[in-house]
């Protein structure tokens, strides 16, 4: 009995979520069997698709750098807006609670879209294409940054802030010089891992017409280019590890800087 009162803490959550995880699986019909079995047909495409279509590869060059173009402004539009809409959302800035509940709500109402959803509602107003596509991306990283934005603001040091205030300071003055020195390197990190998010997200719109690689890499599959599709999946690999990359040393080197001083 001493021994189960001393490991109750962690036997009960530890069934609980045992059961729980054994009653996923059966919902969700998870069954290795049919993995194993379904291999040798996995290889047999995989085999299909060697070669790649090395020919192919100077035409990907275009679409690769639309999809890069559709993160890339869906990124800096959307973290831009979040800046603006943090700072509503934000108690400590903004006074009127009921416009921060809302913004607040409606920032949840998005995030608990999927970015196709709301790509298909683009696509109904504008058309197929790339501006629908940075649309998306534009409403999916304001869901995502204004919420963290926000967060971000209110875990700010109140000193200065009070400290501009009793001199009389604007608010824009206090946001300027007492809040965005502290949330910069909360700031970056975000919008650049969002960034880095976005170049996925560009490829798979693309599959529901957004443009770009991933409209290529479907187009190949369904006409069973699987050369073709295989120089795609190549260039996506090196267009998504260069944009980690490239994020990561941004990432350092802005955040450094700012530890530094």
């Amino acid at each position: 009995m001493n021994i189960l009162k001393r490991y109750s803490s962690i036997l009960i959550p530890s069934t609980l979520l045992a059961l729980l995880l054994w009653g996923g699986l059966k919902v969700c019909r998870v069954d290795l069997t049919v993995i194993i079995k379904g291999i040798p047909r996995g290889i047999e495409l995989f085999s299909h698709m060697f070669p790649p279509d090395w020919g192919k590869i100077p035409g990907l060059i275009e679409p690769a750098l639309e999809t890069l173009q559709i993160a890339f402004v869906g990124t800096v539009l959307g973290g831009f807006l979040s800046f603006f809409i943090g700072l509503v959302a934000a108690k400590n800035i903004h006074s009127i609670r009921t416009l921060r509940d809302t913004v607040r709500v409606l920032l949840s109402a998005e995030r608990a879209l999927p970015d196709l959803i709301v790509m298909l509602f683009f696509v109904a107003i504008v058309g197929l294409g790339a501006f629908p596509g940075v649309m998306a991306l534009v409403a999916s990283s304001v869901g995502m940054l204004g919420k963290l934005f926000a967060d971000a603001i209110e875990e700010v040091d109140p000193r200065p802030l009070e400290s501009l205030e009793a001199l009389g300071a604007t608010k824009a003055q206090i946001i300027h010089f007492a809040v965005l020195p502290q949330i910069l390197p909360s700031l970056v990190a975000n919008t650049l891992y969002r960034f880095e998010v976005n170049i996925r997200m560009s490829i798979l719109l693309g599959v529901v017409g957004a443009g770009g690689i991933g409209f290529y890499l479907v187009t190949s599959i369904r006409l069973m280019r699987y050369q073709e599709a295989m120089a795609a999946i190549l260039i996506i690999l090196v267009l998504v590890t260069l944009c980690e990359k490239s994020a990561e040393i941004i990432r350092k080197r802005i955040i450094g800087q700012e530890i530094l001083r």
